[in-house]
């Protein structure tokens, strides 16, 4: 009866706030997560990679113009279309007042009423300025207007109009671009907080849950992953960020038609995987981030999106599963239950809880060889250096 009524607590849904609970060997502490350490990708999917002392990097914006633009924050975006067209307004309304000065417009009033000037009405900066811009809108009040004295005011005029034409164009599309860009879409993408390791058709894996939150379909999806870590070749250099290929399966394939549904996916950790080596004693030990990348396209508008997070030892929890968020309703409808989507529970599996003790020694050793054989390794590649 006591065994009942402990196996019934084991198997009890847990919400887990990642940011304060650890679990530790597949139970649930008090304990809290390790000092922060630094992650090459946010859980947000934002790089927190910092590009520091890069020679002429504004040169290198300016070239790449439309990216930078596209990039910038709206704020700084909406400031710039408002100041280039009234430094376009002003740039021409001055030019067209240097215009009338030189034809002696500006005195024309006084000295020859007669006399045809190059822009009717054209006085001051003021009426330059406004000239400029009735030109360049196109509002055409009829008051200001230019005539056929002055050639090289026409000229000028066509020039602006082209100009500022061109003009108007870039700004535009980078505001279209900006609105449209797929990762606004990627953003209604949901990974779940935490992974998890548990027994799936008998193979140890690693599982994460993806959701879609629109009803709009993602179609083509594909998941992919990266395993970050510290490595040292033979050669005894450190590469401080290594960079691994990890593969996940949904379904016994890699790539889901489409994602209407919370999704699990699932990498097997066999003796090809990247973190082959991981028991339910060094988990929490080990020193690595697991860069999750899922790409899809938009059904409505055929654009690539993808959506990225990243996973450190401790947001890994050894013999737990993720609870079902799909149920059938009454009235026979599939239903996503998102109240569930971050909750865990403890693996059914009792071969999580039983450890061999001479296999993870066997295993210890050989890894304290190893760490022994390059320590030594690069003691005498840097004496052969000296």
């Amino acid at each position: 009866m006591e065994n009942k009524r402990t196996e019934a607590v084991r198997m009890e849904p847990t919400k887990i706030n990642m940011s304060r609970v650890a679990l530790v060997n597949g139970g649930i502490d008090g304990a809290m997560l390790k000092a922060h350490k630094p992650r090459v990708m946010s859980k947000s999917g934002h790089s927190n990679v910092r590009i520091d002392k890069v020679d002429g990097i504004y040169l290198l914006y300016l070239q790449d113009l439309w990216t930078t633009v596209i990039d910038m924050k709206w704020r700084y975006k909406l400031t710039l279309f408002a100041a280039t067209f009234v430094m376009t307004w002003f740039l021409f309304g001055v030019i067209y007042y240097a215009i009338a000065f030189l034809h002696g417009d500006l005195e024309m009033n006084k000295f020859s009423p007669k006399r045809e000037p190059c822009v009717k009405n054209v006085d001051s900066l003021t009426g330059a300025f406004l000239f400029s811009l009735e030109s360049q809108t196109t509002i055409g009040y009829g008051f200001r207007f230019i005539t056929e004295e002055c050639p090289h005011a026409i000229f000028l005029l066509v020039a602006q109009l082209v100009i500022t034409t061109l003009i108007e164009i870039f700004i535009t599309g980078t505001f279209l671009a900006k609105i449209a860009r797929p990762k606004k879409r990627a953003e209604t993408i949901k990974f779940s907080h935490c992974a998890v390791i548990t027994k799936h058709n008998g193979e140890l894996c690693l599982v994460i849950r993806v959701a879609n939150m629109r009803k709009s379909l993602l179609i083509q999806c594909q998941l992919s992953g990266k395993l970050l870590q510290t490595y040292e070749t033979k050669e005894g250099e450190r590469i401080l960020l290594n960079q691994a290929s990890v593969k996940f399966n949904v379904d016994s394939s890699s790539e889901s038609p489409f994602l209407i549904l919370p999704l699990t996916f699932y990498h097997i950790l066999d003796e090809s995987s990247p973190l082959r080596d991981l028991t339910p004693q060094n988990l929490k030990e080990k020193d690595f981030e697991l860069v999750v990348l899922l790409n899809a396209t938009v059904e409505s508008t055929s654009a690539v999106c993808q959506s990225r997070t990243s996973y450190v030892p401790e947001e890994i929890h050894w013999g737990y599963e993720f609870v079902p968020v799909v149920s059938l309703s009454p009235n026979g409808k599939y239903v996503a239950d998102f109240s569930q989507f971050e909750k865990i529970r403890r693996s059914t599996d009792s071969t999580f809880y039983s450890v061999d003790s001479e296999k993870q020694k066997l295993e210890e050793k050989y890894r304290q060889e190893d760490q022994r054989e390059r320590e030594l390794r690069t003691m005498l590649l840097q004496q052969s250096n000296v």
